[in-house]
């Protein structure tokens, strides 16, 4: 109890009058552990955020947490595609470091991210916090792998990758594609309550903001956490007519429907904030926006942006994994704070309990808060390191390098989607016709237009050490490698592997 407390008690006491209602309420605030928000964007590029320069969109909300809190400029994830990625933000460890390296594809609904991992739902649980998660997992369908069996006390979401959002017919709905065939109608893959499926119609997006609103309210008592995984603007693109209204001033259908698809996000962003202050703990809870990864460039859409970066999503250069991060937290972090030092979402873990009151760490996962309040000098990270198969990226402070397999072949993909038939077993982490090189002095160049690796191979020889370092450590991929694509990389025809 606060002294100004104890004061207004005694003196309360004195004349024999009871204690008003609202010192104890802001006493209770005042002792009361923070809530804990983190919202995941899936493909967002960061260059669709105003807060990070953007301009062909409109985030008002997500721009003004940004404003609210610290906004770091080099953050990244652990891997340029969906499930790896949510591997290692959700353990706080390199995801290779237990095997979930690779997207799942349709032969892998068997198996999921090791049980033996604990995840940050299980060590907020422990510390006291009520636990629940809204939207996409992507880490294992079957029981054991299930979000309530992996530390969180609620679910509502669908276990796979992606979902449609709406059934296209619904009037105001509009749907793009490359093909040109009629929009989605019948959902493939279950929304779920708990392990129970229940019948969703309304806009998915929505409907996922709507229950992350109820389980604020509904837990405004007792610290939280909640982890509020959106799809959008993952594929397929929908949108309805309330967002679309927005951005009819963009003729290619396709952009039209990816910036309704981020004003969603992005007042779902504004909901959620809006909750926390109508049951008064704006100030005490720690919120976190990211993206899994970079926006997808097969879109071929102008609103689909990581400008300034080079590639897209599964690409390793820095539009690949470099993603919006942003932590607010009213009570604790400067306001307007703007972060250079590389970090990454493995650091969520240590970060998240450290706001609840016993920091827990891993070889991987650095609690930031310290750096963002200045109690700490110095780097969260001496390097960062990235794996998938034969592709391997280390960043350190000022050199980044990436080893992507060459390739060739008569037949760089089958049908109209891009992707190469994977031998039997999968592709290896062979590289049958080398690889190609790639060294940036990545803060003069953070675009990655000049590669320097033939002008410093001491560099060259001292990363690719380091990383073998590193490797050295991990484990044998649980999943075998299915996917993997061509693209064109500083006059290569490069082999991504996803």
């Amino acid at each position: 109890m606060s002294t100004k407390t104890l004061f207004s008690l005694i003196t309360l006491l004195a004349f024999g009058l009871s204690m008003p209602s609202q010192v104890v309420a802001q006493d209770q605030q005042a002792s009361r552990p923070p809530n804990i928000v983190f919202i995941l964007a899936d493909d967002l590029g960061i260059g669709d955020l105003g807060a990070y320069g953007g301009e062909s969109i409109k985030t008002p909300h997500i721009d003004k947490l940004a404003e609210s809190g610290v906004r770091c400029t080099a953050g990244y994830v652990s891997n340029p595609v969906c499930s790896p990625s949510r591997a290692g933000l959700i353990t706080g460890r390199y995801q290779q470091r237990h095997g979930w390296e690779f997207n799942p594809s349709g032969q892998d609904s068997r198996t999921g991210m090791s049980t033996d991992e604990r995840t940050f739902a299980d060590e907020l649980k422990a510390l006291g916090y009520v636990t629940g998660m809204v939207g996409k997992w992507h880490l294992g369908k079957q029981d054991q792998h299930h979000p309530m069996n992996r530390g969180f006390d609620e679910y509502f979401g669908l276990l796979e990758g992606a979902s449609i959002y709406i059934d296209s017919r619904v009037p105001g709905v509009e749907y793009s594609s490359r093909g040109g065939e009629p929009g989605p109608t019948t959902r493939p893959n279950k929304i779920l309550r708990g392990f129970e499926e229940v019948n969703v119609e309304r806009y998915l997006t929505d409907v996922f903001t709507d229950e992350a609103v109820a389980f604020i309210a509904r837990h405004s008592n007792e610290p939280f956490l909640l982890y509020l995984s959106h799809i959008t603007p993952h594929t397929p693109l929908q949108a309805t007519k309330h967002y679309l209204d927005r951005y009819r001033h963009l003729e290619d259908p396709g952009a039209r429907i990816y910036a309704a698809m981020v004003a969603a996000l992005d007042d779902s962003v504004g909901r959620v904030v809006e909750q926390l202050k109508a049951i008064d703990q704006y100030e005490n809870t720690l919120i976190v926006f990211l993206s899994d990864n970079g926006c997808a460039g097969y879109l071929k859409i102008s609103c689909c942006s990581n400008q300034p970066y080079f590639g897209y999503k599964r690409y390793h250069n820095e539009g690949g994994i470099r993603i919006p991060f942003i932590l607010s937290w009213p009570a604790k972090l400067p306001a307007g704070k703007v972060y250079d030092a590389p970090v990454i979402s493995l650091d969520l873990l240590a970060t998240f309990t450290a706001a609840a009151g016993q920091v827990k760490t891993t070889e991987d996962s650095v609690n930031l808060l310290p750096f963002f309040t200045g109690e700490r000098a110095g780097i969260p990270h001496e390097y960062l390191y990235w794996r998938t198969g034969p592709t391997i990226a280390i960043r350190e402070q000022s050199w980044k390098l990436i080893r992507y397999n060459r390739f060739k072949s008569e037949t760089a993909g089958t049908g109209n989607t891009g992707l190469l038939r994977p031998p039997e077993g999968g592709w290896s982490n062979d590289s049958p016709h080398g690889q190609a090189t790639l060294l940036y002095d990545i803060l003069k160049d953070p675009g990655e237009t000049t590669n320097l690796a033939g002008k410093h191979p001491d560099v060259v020889r001292r990363l690719s050490k380091e990383h073998a370092r590193w490797v050295g450590q991990l484990k044998d991929p649980i999943l075998s490698c299915n996917r993997s694509t061509v693209v064109e990389i500083d006059g290569e025809t490069i082999q991504l592997f996803f």
